[in-house]
């Protein structure tokens, strides 16, 4: 195998899939990155048997072949490399590879192809295709509400569900419930209901740009992500989703309108002086005002009152605003509808009939 690329353009690829590398593998083949060159372009793979990530980019002056070399030490070679550098690799047969830039030569032990897993086939598998900045939006509304605990593993992913011309993003830690819904390009004939898990989610959003549209393709236990010359796929979390619908309460009349990046802001500040033993931070609401506030012994305390518009009965209401502060951090800046009707009810941002965020509240000391 030979091939000539520069620098930026290897870097690059390098890092699209590297994430896929579990740092826990015990298996030497999975801390290895899969090069190939054939019909002129250089294709990368990354997998951790969970998640793999190919990525692939045109070259010139090739000999075809393949290597699977360390990820860490390849990447930190080529970082190493003067910046707009020219680079010639070539593999032997004893699965050496060189890696030459004018005086300086990197020789780097890989292991054969043959041992890297192969990856499933999605030919002639359902399939549906979006917009990669619609896709992209639904994630940045979802995806911070998934589950860290892994002993609730079905919540460790974004529950997804394909029906039609609608496909719907759920994620929910069991304290709060992000729901988005968005309608295909295209009515499809099929229905899915899967659960992806986390890690992939993450990527995905990391790779999705603002233009062109994402293929997603579906098998038994597995799901694929084309993005173009970006591949992901992932196998799916098995198990049963909570019924979320449940949860969500009945939109309210009286409603919290209030500017999102001045809530955004004075949420902000009211968590300063929250700590892991005390985190909720205080809402008293009344008519077109609100009070946030939060006071903590021995550290000190902060109290702000904003203008909203409210006609409502007076409520005093307790949040973690770090819930408050990462649902607003991804909306659009403007007004926002907060539902806060009860002390002891959820509260809720809704946009539209596409989303819906369900908080619980905390209990006021």
């Amino acid at each position: 195998m030979q091939f000539k690329t520069e620098k930026g353009e290897f870097l690059k690829i390098i890092q699209t899939v590297q994430n896929a590398i579990s740092a826990k593998s015990t298996l030497p083949i999975l801390s290895n990155i899969l090069i190939e060159i054939n019909k002129n372009s250089l294709k990368m793979t990354a997998t951790d048997l969970d998640i793999g990530i190919s990525s692939k980019t045109p070259i010139a002056h090739e000999v075809e072949g393949s290597i699977t070399l360390p990820a860490k030490k390849l990447m930190d070679a080529i970082k190493e490399l003067p910046d707009n550098a020219k680079i010639n690799v070539t593999t032997k047969k004893n699965n050496t590879t060189t890696i030459e830039c004018g005086k300086i030569i990197f020789r780097i032990t890989g292991l054969p192809k043959d041992e890297f897993p192969t990856p499933p086939d999605f030919q002639n598998k359902d399939k549906i295709t979006i917009d990669k900045k619609t896709l992209k939006d639904m994630i940045s509304l979802t995806l911070f509400a998934v589950s860290r605990d892994e002993t609730r593993y079905v919540l460790n992913g974004v529950l997804t569900i394909i029906k039609q011309k609608t496909i719907k993003l759920v994620a929910t830690d069991g304290r709060r419930l992000a729901v988005i819904e968005k309608e295909l390009p295209k009515q499809t004939l099929i229905e899915k209901k899967i659960i992806i898990p986390t890690k992939t989610i993450q990527e995905l959003e990391r790779l999705l740009t603002e233009e062109g549209v994402v293929t997603i393709s579906f098998d038994e236990n597995q799901v694929m992500f084309n993005l173009g010359e970006t591949t992901i796929i992932s196998r799916l979390i098995e198990g049963e989703f909570p019924n979320y619908e449940q949860v969500v309460p009945q939109e309210s009349k009286d409603k919290v309108v209030i500017d999102r990046n001045t809530l955004l802001a004075a949420t902000k500040r009211a968590s300063i002086f929250t700590n892991q033993d005390s985190l909720v931070v205080r809402m008293d609401i009344s008519k077109n005002k609100m009070v946030i506030s939060k006071n903590t012994p021995f550290m000190g305390e902060v109290k702000e009152e904003v203008e909203v518009a409210y006609k409502g009965k007076n409520i005093s209401i307790g949040f973690n605003p770090h819930y408050i502060i990462e649902v607003l951090k991804n909306l659009d800046p403007g007004e926002i509808k907060f539902e806060i009707t009860d002390s002891e009810k959820p509260g809720v941002i809704r946009l539209g009939n596409e989303y819906t965020y369900v908080v619980l509240p905390m209990q006021i000391a």
